[in-house]
Parts: structure tokens; C-alpha cells; sequence
């Protein structure tokens, strides 16, 4: 429900704070007050379109927050999740408008797109006048509240699921045949295709592995015999190392009585003999890695050209004909088992509609049953309303051959407004003032399923009085047991039912030099005062405020 609405400089709304309770809140006031300026600020802060003329004169930017108290899984805290804000319990729409029209939108302090906020307004709120029955527009809503009063919600996620599993079912069917029908246009060639790479057995990366060893093993015969001279002068026949070897031994033998003389020379003779030695292993290691079948060559040869061969063909690079490969056996197993395959597949999409069909067809029985039942509730409440001449009638189109996630059904609210006059759609056939009765017949017959925790109703009693009056006050009470409800009223019926009375009026500033709206919550007296002003007019009279205290106690009996 909404708890608190603060408005700050907007139209002539300088700073508003008002505290919102459970139940019937009406909102009285003199024509011109400010009661539609106060609803447009309310609509702005539910994501409503923005205007730069919303900003009080004088002011850069105008500013409408709407603090929410909401239970736990309510669907606007499910719009809340899908964009990643947190849901804290109290939820704080704000919308700020600025004077050169453009607006930023919040929710919990978090910046949001204005469609978010839309989105968690419709949610949370609903605003009915006689130009805005919002609710009934779309006769996709229709559907929705027809579902909520019959509490067929159960049913349609089942059937939801149902029409997914079908069409996840249809497509794999389409996608298969699709693939039967142009695998069997190029049978041969794919069957040839494939036999041909099956055999050629191409590996992911062999051009590049084949290709560096065939260029290692071609090198390397080039510089093989540099290698095998060099290697034979530094560890062959005509090394140096024996003959060195040999020196340092007679040098040791020498050195015992000339060590100074013969200790540096032996040294840096035994340090030449490691290097050559080190110098050997290199050269035979590089030999080896230079050795080579010349048929392994010839092989590798063989198969780069093999590869790139086909690589042409297929117009695949190397490294792509192992999966082009993979695709054609693919192609030609489908064509051999397909047959099969394409049987399964046509049993599971007929499976899958049947089951669907038949969940639609029960949701379609249940739907019509729960029309007359609807159309029954709705009716009943139609003649307190002054439209005891007018009949409600939900209208359930079922057509199998346009199914949809939803089931089979189109459900539009129709009404005939006198005997003998051509039913229509209501949003078509009713005039404003029906508009909103029947209106607000629906929402007294649905309160309690398939509605926004706050409800609005702009004026919804213009040009009916007395009984009528009374009777639209006594079905809003008894929405208010059930929802919070706010009303913008003028008639005094309404008014006496309230669990909030407030008061909208405007005072002259600035010895008259500018005007603001104000917004006062009325206590017992001043609440009789201000019906018996709207029993009576500019001249309040005694017997005004004895009419005013006997609608007070009506309303309380």
C-alpha cells in the first residue's frame, strides 16, 4: 500500500507531505484547487510521462517520491530481482523532472530506466477516471483478470510450460526434416565427400606440425655435413684432446719442483680440453637431430600435399577439413538413420501438441463456466449503480486453430447498456460515466484477485447523485476492506465513507501575489464541515450540517 507521498515544486505544489493509512482515503476539494495536479504528481512518480510544465515556476527541477509498504513475493518485488535492486521491504519510487523536460527515474535510491518504473508502478498501482479505465483497454487484461477471479493461475503457468514444451518439440521436429531434406539433395556427393575424408583422416594442427618438421629435416640436411667436420675435428681422429691430454700429464710430472711455472698453463690447458669436450656433445646431439630417413621426408611430403589437395577442393582451410570431415559423416548418418530419427521426433511434436490441446481445451471449459459466474457477480452489482437496465457479459472466443501461450482463448468484457441495444465492447458501447460504474462493479467483484494493492478512482461519481452516489460510496468502502483505495470526490455520499478525509485547498502567498496548494487530513468536525460545504455550497447551513452528520452516521452504521 502506499504509505507517504511527497511532492516538491510542482504546478502549485510548493512541499507536500501526506501520510497514507489502510482502507478508503477520498481526497475533497473546491473545483481548481489542485486535486489533478496532486494525481498527475502521483502518476509522475509511477513512471507516468513527464513534462516541463509540471515544474512550479521559478524552480530548476521538480521532484514526486511515493514510499510503498509491500508483502514478500509481491510481483513488483519480481521486477525489482530481474533488474538487479534489492528489495528491502519499503520500496521508494522517485522521479525527478526537470525544467528543460527531461527526467531521471529511482527506485530505492538506485537509478532506473523510466520503462522499470513504469513497470513497478503498473505493479503496485492502479488509476481509474472516466478517461483512464487503463484496466480494461487491453483485452489481454481481460484474459488475466478473467484467470484471477476463476484462480486459473495454476493452470495457465501449466499451460505455459505445455506451449513451450510444444514448440521446443516442433522445432527440433522442423529442424531435423530441414536437415533430412538437404543432406537427401546432395546424398551422393556428401556420401563420396565423406568417404574421402574418412580416409584421408585429416588431424586438427597436422599441416602446422608436418610442415615445421618437414622444414627442421631439410635444414638440417644442408648443414649436416659442417656439422659431421666439425664434430670430427673437435672429438674425431684429429682431435686435439689426447695429444692436450697428454701435455698436461708431463706438465703435472714437472710441476712438483716448478709449481708457479706449471700450475696456471695446466689449468687453462684443462679448461680448453672441458670446452672441446662440451663443443663434442653439442655437434653429436646436432647430428643426431639432423639424421633422417629420407622416405620420412618423402612421406611428410606426401601428405602436406594431400591435405592441401583436398584443402582446395573443399575450399576449407587444413585445419578445417578434420570438422568438414566430422559435418559430412554427420550428413550421411542422418540420411541413413534419419528415417528413424524423423519418426521420434514426429511422435514427440504430436505428443507434445496433444498434451497442449488437450490442457487448452480444460482451461476453455473452465474459462467459459467461470464467465457466467463473473458476468453473474458483476450483474448483481450493476443496479444499485443506476444501471439496472445494462447488462455485463464476458465474451470467451475459442479458436484451436490460433493457439498461443495462453491457450486457445480471447476474452473481451462486453456490456448492453439498455434492452434491446446491439452488446459491444465495453471500452466502445459505454459512455464515461458507465465506464466507471461498471468499472468499479469489476473491481468490487475482483478485489481480491488479480488487482494492484492501491487503487485509484478519479471522479468516478461526476454526474450521478443521491442513491447512485451512495451506492458508488459503499462499494468503494467495501473495495477499501480489501485493497487501499484513494478517491478524488465531489459528492458528499463518497465522502462520508472515508477512513481518511483529506482536503485540498489552495492559499494566497505573498499578500496574495502567488498561490500553493496544500493538503490538510480532516478531523471529525471539520470532516462534517467540509460535506455539509459539499452538501450545501458556499453557504454552509444548519441544515446542511445536519444532512452532513446524518451521512457521517450512515456511513458508520
Amino acid at each position: 500500500m502506499l504509505a507517504r507521498l511527497s511532492i516538491r515544486d510542482i504546478v502549485l505544489i510548493e512541499r507536500l507531505d501526506i501520510e497514507f493509512a489502510p482502507g478508503l482515503a477520498v481526497l475533497t476539494g473546491e473545483t481548481g484547487a489542485g486535486k489533478s495536479i496532486l494525481l498527475d504528481a502521483f502518476a509522475l512518480a509511477l513512471g507516468g510521462r513527464g513534462d516541463a510544465g509540471l515544474v512550479r515556476h521559478g524552480a530548476e527541477q521538480g521532484q514526486v517520491t511515493a514510499v510503498f509498504d509491500i508483502p514478500k513475493n509481491h510481483p513488483a518485488a519480481k521486477i525489482l530481482a530481474e533488474n538487479g535492486l534489492e528489495d528491502t521491504g519499503e520500496m521508494i519510487l522517485r522521479r525527478v523532472q526537470l525544467a528543460d523536460g527531461r527526467t531521471r527515474a529511482f527506485i530505492n535510491d538506485q537509478a532506473i530506466s523510466v520503462q522499470t518504473l513504469k513497470a513497478v508502478g503498473a505493479a503496485l498501482v492502479e488509476i481509474h477516471g472516466q478517461h483512464d479505465e487503463r484496466a480494461l483497454v487491453d483485452a489481454a487484461t481481460h484474459r488475466r483478470l478473467l484467470d484471477a477471479f476463476a484462480g486459473l493461475e495454476k493452470d495457465v503457468s501449466a499451460i505455459e510450460a505445455l506451449w513451450d514444451a510444444r514448440r521446443t518439440a516442433n522445432t527440433a521436429l522442423e529442424e531435423h526434416r530441414a536437415g533430412m531434406e538437404r543432406a537427401a539433395r546432395e546424398a551422393d556427393y556428401l556420401r563420396h565427400a565423406s568417404d574421402e575424408l574418412k580416409q584421408l583422416a585429416p588431424r586438427d594442427g597436422e599441416e602446422t606440425s608436418l610442415a615445421s618438421r618437414r622444414t627442421t629435416m631439410m635444414q638440417g640436411e644442408k648443414i649436416a655435413s659442417d656439422l659431421r667436420e666439425a664434430q670430427e675435428a673437435v672429438g674425431g681422429h684429429h682431435s686435439p684432446v689426447a695429444a692436450l691430454a697428454a701435455a698436461v700429464r708431463r706438465l703435472e710430472r714437472r710441476g712438483v719442483n716448478s709449481p708457479a711455472l706449471v700450475e696456471p698453463a695446466v689449468k687453462a690447458i684443462d679448461i680448453a680440453i672441458n670446452a672441446l669436450e662440451e663443443a663434442d656433445q653439442h655437434l653429436q646431439a646436432a647430428l643426431a637431430a639432423t639424421d633422417f630417413d629420407p622416405s620420412e621426408l618423402e612421406r611428410i611430403e606426401e601428405r602436406l600435399f594431400a591435405l592441401r589437395a583436398a584443402s582446395r577442393k573443399y575450399s576449407t582451410p587444413v585445419d578445417g577439413l578434420a570438422a568438414l570431415a566430422a559435418k559430412y559423416a554427420a550428413d550421411v548418418v542422418l540420411i541413413d538413420a534419419g528415417a528413424s530419427r524423423l519418426k521420434k521426433l514426429e511422435q514427440a511434436a504430436v505428443e507434445a501438441d496433444a498434451r497442449y490441446a488437450a490442457a487448452a481445451e480444460k482451461l476453455s471449459m473452465a474459462r467459459q463456466k467461470s464467465a457466467e459466474k463473473l458476468n453473474k457477480a458483476v450483474n448483481a452489482e450493476l443496479a444499485p449503480l443506476k444501471l439496472e437496465r445494462a447488462k455485463f457479459m464476458t465474451q470467451v472466443e475459442t479458436d484451436e486453430a490460433a493457439p498461443g501461450p495462453q491457450g486457445f482463448d480471447r476474452v473481451e468484457f462486453w456490456v448492453q447498456t439498455n434492452p434491446g441495444t446491439k452488446p459491444g465492447p465495453l471500452m466502445k458501447v459505454a459512455s464515461g460515466g458507465e465506464l466507471s460504474r461498471f468499472l468499479l462493479a469489476l473491481k468490487v467483484v475482483l478485489s481480491d484477485r488479480g488487482s494492484a494493492p492501491t487503487l485509484v478512482f478519479d471522479e468516478i461519481d461526476t454526474g450521478v447523485g443521491g442513491a447512485v452516489a451512495d451506492a458508488i460510496g459503499g462499494r468503494l468502502a467495501r473495495l477499501a476492506g480489501k485493497v487501499q483505495v484513494m478517491a478524488v470526490t465531489h459528492a458528499p455520499q463518497v465522502a462520508a465513507r472515508a477512513d481518511q478525509h483529506l482536503l485540498i485547498s489552495k492559499d494566497a502567498l505573498d499578500k496574495g501575489k502567488r498561490v500553493a496548494t496544500r493538503v490538510n487530513a480532516l478531523a471529525a468536525d471539520h470532516r462534517r464541515e467540509e460535506i455539509a460545504r459539499m452538501l450545501a455550497g458556499a453557504e454552509i447551513t444548519a441544515e446542511a450540517r445536519a444532512a452532513a452528520d446524518r451521512l457521517l452516521k450512515a456511513a458508520t452504521a
